[in-house]
């Protein structure tokens, strides 16, 4: 081949990769939006905290929105969900979460907390709060399973570890009929039975993923 087709390969290539950076650059900048206008979306609520009812959680126009609510009702003798790998202030852990039936609505999924796993990886103990019968908190869709689609896996003692909350298949292992789109961030302000664990608990809507500046970063 001529020194003047190696030279024209050599400035294609270079043109594609300039495209395919730039668009790769331009991704990242949509997702710093996104996450941003989420943010901001969540304060907006958390300032005006006005109540839904809990029914709302199985709206399907609303899956993928934010609003605080509050209701009764009791929470189900069915087996915890445990969302692995979920890291807080450098600390391998999981997300608890337990079933809550309504008084009026279809059950959701509460998210009690946060706990620590020790080295050997023993999962917690997520006793059922009994006496709760009043929950309000953040209602959000779950946490972004990103690339994982593996069903949760039932332990010895039926707690179901998962490694991405996907409320379909998780009603059919728990044996309901169906599970509201969105979970139940539990206020961090309510308190558990006083024989349960320590939760440590939060109302953020991006554990485990970029903020909008790492994104921002990752696109310059």
């Amino acid at each position: 081949m001529s020194r003047r087709g190696n030279l024209l390969i050599g400035w294609l290539l270079a043109l594609a990769g300039i495209a395919l950076f730039a668009r790769l650059g331009l991704w990242q900048l949509e997702r710093m939006h996104a996450k941003q206008a989420m943010l901001d979306a969540v304060s907006s609520v958390l300032e005006q905290r006005q109540a839904q009812p809990l029914a709302s959680a199985a709206d399907p126009a609303r899956s993928g929105n934010y609003d605080w609510s509050a209701g009764s009702g009791r929470f189900a003798t069915l087996p915890p969900v445990v969302l692995d790998n979920q890291g807080r202030e450098q600390r391998p852990g999981v997300r608890a979460y337990r079933v809550f039936v309504p008084t009026q609505g279809t059950p959701l999924l509460v998210e009690l907390g946060w706990l620590p796993l020790p080295g050997d990886r023993t999962l917690p103990a997520v006793p059922l709060p009994r006496e709760t019968t009043q929950v309000s908190g953040l209602l959000s869709p779950p946490p972004s399973p990103g690339l994982a689609t593996a069903p949760a896996v039932a332990q010895a003692d039926g707690t179901l570890l998962a490694i991405a909350l996907r409320p379909d298949a998780l009603a059919a292992q728990l044996g309901l009929a169906a599970l509201s789109p969105r979970v139940l961030k539990l206020d961090p302000a309510q308190s558990l039975p006083a024989d349960g664990p320590a939760y440590a608990r939060d109302l953020d809507i991006l554990p485990n993923t970029l903020p909008p500046d790492r994104h921002l970063g990752y696109a310059v």
